[in-house]
């Protein structure tokens, strides 16, 4: 009796990842976005706002904004104020965000090595859908 009691508790904690109120699906909402997965790659070292910026190209300045505000918020990204003049800001990854670094690699590794196959299959899907 226990053990088909364990087994409907997995099935039921599987299930919870499916649901909408499930906090895993906000949480990668927020951090598997492009921006946030290309900050986090630029954050392989501490880097200010404006070195950020031009790294990643075609992001906009209010949207930089928001995904560093969102990641500092996920505990992924740090914000330290420089004693400059002017005062800098410099993001870093935090321990959490460090964390992501080799998943997220892996994702890009594999996005690369079938970006080709991908982009056929996209081709030859548009072509059909044409007909």
């Amino acid at each position: 009796m226990a053990t088909s009691e364990a087994v409907y508790q997995a099935i039921a904690e599987d299930e919870l990842v499916f649901r909408s109120d499930c906090p895993s699906r906000s949480i990668l909402d927020q951090i598997a976005d492009k921006w946030s997965m290309m900050v986090m790659a630029v954050l392989a070292e501490p880097r200010r706002f404006n070195e950020i910026k031009r790294r990643l190209e075609g992001v906009t300045q209010r949207v930089l904004t928001q995904t560093l505000r969102r990641l500092e918020r996920n505990g992924m990204v740090e914000r330290r104020v420089l004693p400059t003049s002017p005062v800098g800001v410099e993001y870093s990854l935090t321990a959490l965000g460090e964390s992501l670094r080799e998943p997220f690699g892996g994702l890009y590794d594999w996005t690369v090595a079938h970006a080709p196959e991908i982009q056929a299959r996209q081709r030859d899907y548009d072509q059909r859908a044409q007909r």
